[in-house]
């Protein structure tokens, strides 16, 4: 099928250009000059006044499947996704039980083939004793290897200095790292169950998950990934402290990257007031310093990636006093579109965005034919609209767990349209049921 998509203001590359574009099943076929559509088209989408972006790539979420399907699971997490113009996925291990082997990857590649509206990959869990497993993954099929180096969702750390050297010598692909010393995080957290017992006040989570635990845990697991001459990439960076570790060489230069996640750039500690449990992430939340410069961190290369660590818990998990109530909270759906106000509001180009939410991702994780608007690329993409308002409400909102942290905010755009592989997943606020266009990524490694 052949469709003409005209009229876009299409945001590629760095640059903004009024074009058209003709997609041929799943693939871009051309990209034309608004006004030159030579041709026959089954179908013809005038897009006037609306900004074409690539689909969105996100390497950090946590979609529950299986073990944890109260919460969410793959078909309730990835419509939410294309609902956010996110059209690609790499979900994390830490579910029950852990993906840590090639069988364990096989069944949830099988349930993603089923249900996702997305296209996805999945991360292998490293463990103490599972270093064979991660050496023998195949690189063109699985996203990366996780590491915890601190603990939080599920039971995945790994403590042992040799345990950690031995998988960064031997991952034959990308490692990403949870950094956050448990023991700094431990003797903060007395510290403050002596003061209040369990009813630890929320805005003490950036004082007890504090930038000394990030940085420890960050330093450490930097100095073993020179040593061995592992890829490391840090996954959710907080803090400004952390800065200090990352260079602003070319990201294909680079063997120490990093990511920043969306709430970390929107929220900082003096909103845990009025939210509380709703922004109880781990790495905190922290303080404005660490916002701003995480933002400028972005915008001088030091950080590559901005994703999102969707994590839904039930809301009633969620009302736990704080040393029951589980950190995290969904984002997907939203980040494109906080991403965006960012830009309005004057800190960075949504052509920026379009770099660290798009083409950086495809990048650094060497993805085959996306996270660009190019000829012969996946058609994937989604069409916003920058002029719109947008509440965020519980009926719109499309997560399993029907709650956000940005529940009552009003976004300055709209999310219109989003395509997978050249077929509609999402359009006017209304899923595509039935689209079964979503792929496994291919990782050219």
């Amino acid at each position: 099928m052949k469709t003409l998509i005209k009229n876009a203001f299409v945001v590629n590359e760095g640059r903004i250009e009024k074009q058209n574009l003709v997609i041929n099943d799943e693939y871009i076929e051309e990209i034309l000059p608004a006004g030159l559509h030579d041709g026959q088209y089954d179908k013809t989408i005038d897009t006037e006044g609306l900004y074409l972006l690539p689909g969105v790539i996100d390497d950090q979420v946590h979609f529950r499947e299986p073990g944890a399907t109260h919460k969410a699971d793959i078909h309730s997490e990835s419509r939410a996704a294309v609902a956010g113009g996110v059209t690609s996925y790499m979900e994390m291990p830490n579910t029950n039980p852990s993906t840590t082997n090639a069988e364990l990857l096989k069944q949830k590649f099988d349930i993603a083939a089923q249900n996702s509206m997305a296209n996805y990959s999945f991360f292998i869990g490293a463990t103490e004793e599972n270093a064979d497993d991660i050496a023998k993954i195949d690189t063109t099929e699985v996203a990366g290897v996780k590491l915890f180096l601190g603990s939080s969702t599920g039971s995945l750390l790994v403590k042992d200095k040799n345990a950690i050297e031995e998988i960064m010598r031997i991952s034959p692909t990308i490692i990403a790292a949870h950094c956050e010393d448990d023991g700094i995080i431990s003797q903060n957290l007395q510290h403050m169950r002596d003061i209040y017992g369990d009813n630890i006040p929320m805005e003490k989570h950036c004082e007890i998950r504090n930038a000394e635990a990030c940085y420890k845990s960050s330093s450490e697991a930097a100095g073993i990934a020179s040593r061995t001459g592992a890829h490391l990439h840090i996954f959710h960076i907080s803090t400004e402290k952390e800065l200090a570790l990352l260079s602003n060489k070319p990201l294909e230069d680079k063997k120490l990257t990093a990511e920043v996640c969306v709430h970390h750039l929107f929220f900082n500690s003096d909103d845990y007031k009025q939210l509380g449990a709703r922004i109880k992430w781990n790495p905190a939340v922290k303080y404005e310093s660490d916002r701003l410069a995480l933002i400028q961190a972005l915008k001088d290369g030091k950080i590559d990636v901005v994703a999102t660590d969707h994590a839904p818990h039930t809301w009633e998990e969620k009302c736990a006093p704080y040393t029951k109530c589980p950190s995290g909270a969904p984002m997907v759906q939203h980040s494109l579109q906080v991403m965006i106000e960012l830009s309005k509001r004057g800190y960075f180009g949504i052509e920026d965005v379009v770099k660290w939410m798009c083409h950086n991702p495809a990048r650094l994780y060497k993805i085959d034919r996306r996270g660009f608007i190019r000829k012969g690329y996946f058609a994937d993409f989604v069409l916003v609209d920058l002029d719109a308002k947008y509440k965020v409400t519980k009926d719109n909102i499309m997560y399993k767990c029907k709650w956000s942290p940005l529940e009552g905010y009003t976004l300055n755009s709209k999310i219109v349209s989003t395509f997978v592989n050249g077929k509609l997943a999402f359009d006017n606020g209304k899923i595509i049921e039935g689209n079964k266009s979503a792929m496994k990524l291919k990782f050219n490694r």
